[in-house]
């Protein structure tokens, strides 16, 4: 097949390692270099600081970390930027990026895209009542809202290229949209291309992670530990009908493998028969990972559905008020002592709430770390010697969070024996920027293109009818004269995430012939026993699983399983970012003679 284009993929989240640029620079011959900085909770950190700073709310570490030691390579190169760290001042941060460039003596052109913040529209937003699109909850009031941000899509960044920029800085757009839009412009796709678009955004998702595809937070971890302190970014080779290979720069660490990538594949996509984005719906269910060579694999058959007629829209706002602390106690009856503390502590507040007749806690958190607490009914320890209990609380009013940190630290002579902790300030009540997710419709959202050629407002692809995907057949149930029960790990790969207050699990399997084994076991009722802990009462039927026959994998979705989302749950892990591993822990049926053939052939390959 003929080349590609390729691009890297340097940035996952606000504060990814400053390494990726120069790395990816070095590798030579990429013709993009694309940046995603936002998420949920860094929209609710940006909303935040600009309600602070009219001149902030972008996410800083671009320009003076990615851009300004690399603007003159870049040049020199002639690798195209494309960066979503905008967030919710992208004039701003592409102000800040034009003066470095003209300090520098450069004469690179930045284009900026706007259109996303939807804020100045609240009171018009709130006259239309949408409902929240995963619980269904009214919008909350008005003079609370902090930010609404719309989820922009791809073809603007296209027009942006095709304009001739240099480097591309957006708002708020989908995780992907930063590599679809250089891939539109290089191919020239159009609205129509759907499957391409498919392609095309599932590329996008996998580099959008940085090095999550390339070893990082790998189930196998150790197959990349002794050189994960110079992981190598993913670099993706799309070609023009949207199939790709996913690699990283030769020499760097980490790995890149079916699992590797397959992981990042299944990470928060929900439904994979329903992956929408503006540009396109997306089926990954028939997408096939194969290894092509060292640390280089080939990832086809996406299709496209259709193009959806709105942007999913994420509203903050301000929902009171939260804060916790951290307690070690360690000796004899160290998790008894720990929780007799937490609990004296809010015993202690609740009283003082009640004489100052102010209403308790709106919510509450007690976490026995090193217990075993994230385990639930599937917890095996022995009583531990040495904890830490993270206590935490929330309220609609800052002073009764003060109220507990005050109470917490000030019981440090009055509890059982073996409290601990290294010093330090004490914490202070923080805002709740809680998260609404609702759907806008396309045309009441007016998308800018700014550049040296002036200004242009860029219309969306009108939506085209999403037609079902073709259901896929289940695998299975097997049968075998013996099964022995072993852990999931070693059977799968997995990985968890989440989308706001839905946990997120991808599991693959190892090898195609396992997946019917791994299907019938991580039934709903065994991912109650694992995860029924971490669910509300009122929602624990809601788990969903989805089939991959393409890839040989599974998806788990577990509504209402995060405390209220990553902006506003007092979880030790708001994010599910270690739910796979309590999966991964638990034990499950298979062919013993199977297990035998493919511990044989894994120990031969070594």
């Amino acid at each position: 097949m003929s080349q590609g284009v390729r691009i890297g993929g340097a940035s996952g989240f606000w504060g990814d390692a400053s390494l990726a640029t120069p790395q990816l620079l070095s590798a030579q011959g990429l013709d993009f270099i694309v940046y995603d900085y936002l998420a949920e909770i860094t929209m609710a950190i940006l909303a935040r600081a600009r309600a602070h700073d009219p001149e902030a709310g972008f996410a800083t570490d671009f320009v003076t970390s990615a851009m300004a030691p690399n603007l003159a390579e870049i040049a020199r190169q002639g690798v195209r930027i494309v960066s979503n760290a905008g967030g919710m001042n992208a004039e701003a941060c592409a102000a800040a990026l034009r003066a470095e460039i003209k300090s520098q003596g450069l004469s690179l052109k930045v284009a900026v895209i706007t259109g996303d913040d939807l804020l100045t529209q609240r009171e018009e937003i709130a006259a239309r009542a949408p409902q929240d699109m995963f619980d269904f909850a009214p919008l909350p009031p008005v003079e609370k809202i902090a930010s609404i941000n719309a989820y922009l899509g791809a073809f603007p960044i296209a027009v942006a290229l095709d304009r001739g920029a240099d480097i591309v800085v957006t708002g708020r757009c989908v995780d992907s949209a930063v590599t679809l839009g250089a891939v539109i412009h290089h191919y020239g796709w159009g609205a129509d291309d759907l499957d391409a678009l498919a392609g095309g955004s599932l590329a996008g998702h996998i580099l959008e992670c940085g090095p999550q595809a390339t070893g990082g937070n790998f189930t196998d971890w150790r197959e990349a530990s002794d050189t994960l302190s110079e992981i190598g970014y993913p670099i993706a080779e799309v070609f023009a009908d949207g199939t790709f290979e996913v690699s990283k720069p030769e020499g760097s660490g980490g790995k890149v493998s079916r699992g590797t990538v397959g992981e990042q594949m299944l990470y928060e996509i929900g439904d994979p028969q329903a992956y929408l984005l503006p540009d396109v719906a997306c089926d990954f269910s028939q997408v096939t990972l194969k290894q092509t060579g060292p640390d280089r694999v080939r990832v086809a058959g996406a299709r496209g559905l259709g193009v959806p007629n709105s942007y999913k829209t994420c509203l903050t706002w301000a929902d009171g008020y939260r804060s916790g602390h951290l307690f070690t106690f360690y000796g004899l009856e160290a998790e008894a002592k720990a929780l007799h503390f937490a609990e004296t502590v809010l015993k202690r507040c609740r009283a003082t709430l009640t004489k100052m007749q102010a209403q308790d806690y709106t919510d509450v958190s007690i976490e026995l770390l090193g217990a075993e607490s994230q385990f639930g009914a599937m917890r095996r320890s022995d009583p531990s010697r040495e904890v830490v209990v993270k206590i935490a609380v929330r309220h609609p009013d800052a002073r009764a969070v003060g109220l507990f940190l005050k109470e917490a630290t000030g019981l440090g002579l009055a509890t059982p024996p073996g409290l601990s902790g290294f010093a330090g300030a004490r914490p202070k009540p923080t805002p709740v920027m809680a998260l609404f997710s609702y759907v806008t419709p396309k045309e009441q959202v007016q998308v800018r293109l700014r550049d040296d050629a002036g200004a242009l407002d860029c219309v969306p692809a009108i939506g085209q009818p999403i037609v079902t995907a073709q259901s896929v057949q289940f695998p299975s149930p097997p049968g075998a004269a013996r099964t022995v029960q072993v852990p999931l790990v070693e059977l799968a790969w997995a990985r968890s995430g989440d989308k706001g207050d839905i946990a997120n699990i991808g599991v693959i399997a190892r090898a195609p012939e396992l997946m019917p084994w791994i299907w019938a076991a991580i039934t709903p009722e065994h991912l109650l026993r694992v995860f029924g802990h971490f669910l509300d009462a009122d929602v624990a039927n809601k788990v969903e699983r989805f089939y991959l026959p393409g890839s040989a994998a599974m998806n788990i979705l577990l509504h209402g399983a995060l405390g209220g989302g990553g902006t506003s749950s007092l979880r030790n892990d708001p994010q599910a970012k270690g739910y796979a591993q309590l999966l991964l822990a638990a034990p499950v049926a298979v062919d013993a003679d199977m297990l035998a053939l493919l511990r044989g052939e894994n120990d031969a390959s070594h």
